[in-house]
């Protein structure tokens, strides 16, 4: 039997750049010592008061049908939430409850985009960025985000792909994988874009606790952008809650209804126990998001102090996000060459540039996943063998 053409062209053929990651893990398997820096995993668990609380809630009988929008308890911490944080106000019915960011994308995707539609997103970008705008029945469409411009998108390039007809654009600051956090002056020429052409607006923020130099402006912050925007948060990178998998869209009322009814047809909710220990960690408050962020600001400013001056590399410094972005162009390889090279001759793991579309080839993306003694290890790594292919 045949399978759908939107399940079979996810992916959009082709190799995904993740072959250092798949082969990365079949060397741990067999028992190879690898110092993996692939994906955004936190190197902490989840903290065991937070999974005391999914316990209790457990023995306490919260296992039955969720509340498809999202418990009230919850979706009220994180209406205030946003409120406090950007400014704008923010209720219950502002907040849909979702397995995760991954679901929170295809569910704006799902809402903002009907079969054959163009949905925009900024290249370099998160992995199933494309996957999930094919997976709605929508036309993926890129637009470059230059590495001379430190990978910050110029709302030029938007304008000229929207002018040919857009649905929706997806956005992401603080950036993953480059680590960039948008300008004011960018999110205003985004927001202007959008209006003119009539577009909707997704804006993935589930690194917004994450910032290092800058600030994090939220999308719905703009003139007359509250009700043309849909907001993707989660608890997986703010309190190292990735497998739990909940977040949440923040959107105008009636959109955030007609996701409901979405919602009903596909996740049909989160399980009750995790929404209530979600309820509990975000009732941790700032100090405790601030904690978990920390390993990655320090970690970030020792990557980029090791690398200053090497030959071989240069490094966009990241303003926010668990990742630091390496132009390894000098060395004559690609992304992809000097990531697979790494991993045979040293067992570091990072991702290609490549694995994030088009604008990042060249560059490997280092996560900073591990100890700060694993990392400088394999920061000293990468930069010999970029040392030794521009010798």
């Amino acid at each position: 039997m045949d399978m759908s053409r939107r399940i079979t062209g996810l992916t959009g053929g082709g190799s995904d750049g993740w072959d250092v990651y798949y082969k990365a893990n079949a060397m741990t398997e067999a028992g190879e010592d690898v110092t993996h820096l692939t994906i955004g995993e936190h190197d902490i668990k989840t903290d065991r008061s937070i999974l005391d609380a999914m316990h209790a809630a457990t023995l306490a009988g919260h296992t039955g049908y969720p509340n498809l929008r999202g418990r009230r308890n919850l979706r009220e911490t994180i209406a205030k939430r946003v409120t406090d944080r950007t400014g704008v106000p923010t209720t219950p019915d502002n907040v849909l409850v979702v397995p995760g960011g991954q679901a929170g994308l295809f569910a704006t995707h799902a809402a903002a985009c009907d079969d054959g539609d163009r949905a925009l997103f900024i290249d370099p970008y998160y992995a199933t960025y494309p996957g999930t705008i094919r997976g709605v029945g929508a036309v993926a469409v890129p637009v470059a985000a230059r590495p001379e411009n430190g990978f910050m998108p110029d709302p030029k390039d938007l304008a000229l792909e929207a002018s040919k007809g857009a649905a929706s654009l997806l956005i992401n600051s603080p950036n993953n994988p480059t680590g960039v956090v948008y300008t004011r002056e960018t999110m205003d020429g985004i927001a202007r874009v959008v209006q003119d052409h009539d577009m909707w607006l997704i804006s993935d923020e589930v690194y917004d606790t994450q910032v290092w130099n800058g600030e994090h402006i939220s999308a719905r912050t703009l003139p007359d952008m509250a009700d043309r925007t849909l907001v993707i948060g989660s608890m997986s990178k703010s309190h190292a809650m990735t497998g739990s998998r909940i977040g949440w869209i923040i959107g105008s009322e009636e959109a955030i209804a007609h996701i409901g009814n979405l919602s009903t047809h596909t996740t049909y909710g989160v399980a009750g126990f995790v929404q209530e220990a979600a309820f509990y960690a975000l009732n941790k408050g700032d100090a405790f998001e601030a904690e978990v962020a920390e390993p990655f600001h320090r970690r970030r400013d020792l990557v980029m102090d090791m690398v200053e001056g090497m030959n071989g590399i240069r490094a966009a410094s990241p303003d926010g996000a668990m990742y630091v972005m390496l132009d390894l162009r000098e060395t004559g390889l690609s992304g992809e060459d000097f990531a697979l090279r790494l991993l045979d001759e040293y067992h570091v793991a990072v991702m290609p540039g490549e694995s994030f579309g088009k604008a990042a080839a060249g560059h490997v993306r280092v996560a900073l996943t591990v100890d700060d003694d694993n990392l400088v290890g394999a920061i000293g790594s990468i930069i010999e063998l970029a040392t030794e292919l521009t010798a």
